[in-house]
């Protein structure tokens, strides 16, 4: 069975992207942490991130910088925190959490957000992303 993130990816359950290309997405969690907590997933399902394919792994962390970028300018974080847990999905994925301490990792945090709360929350970080120059977050709108 395809994991819940390629069903997301395929339109089968619903989500809030602020990135597409050919080989990873960027979404918003439905639990954050803090406002603008996303997750960069590769479009290819890979359970373990130590088993990502090199080239894989440097394009993930690429997009990963570059949604970091859109959470700074939207959010303003002393850092935007990298963390990759893997327990909860069977899908490679990474977290990128808005931090100001070290408290804001701790997952125990998270709060289920509305639908209208990450729509909110991911059309801002499109936008940001779209003024630095990002096409891959334009065609990810609504």
């Amino acid at each position: 069975m395809a994991s819940i993130f390629t069903q997301i990816l395929n339109g089968d359950l619903p989500g809030h992207f602020i990135w597409r290309d050919e080989k990873a997405i960027a979404i918003m969690t439905i639990s954050p942490i803090k406002p603008g907590h996303c997750l960069v997933i590769p479009v290819e399902e890979i359970n373990h991130w130590d088993d990502v394919p090199a080239e894989l792994a440097a394009h993930l962390m690429l997009v990963a910088q570059k949604v970091a970028k859109g959470l700074k300018a939207v959010y303003s974080p002393k850092r935007v925190g990298v963390m990759i847990a893997g327990l909860e999905v069977p899908h490679t994925h990474i977290h990128l959490i808005p931090v100001d301490e070290l408290t804001d990792f701790d997952f125990s945090q998270q709060k289920s957000a509305t639908s209208e709360q990450l729509a909110i929350e991911a059309e801002k970080i499109r936008s940001a992303l779209v003024q630095q120059g990002c096409s891959e977050a334009e065609c990810v709108r609504g």
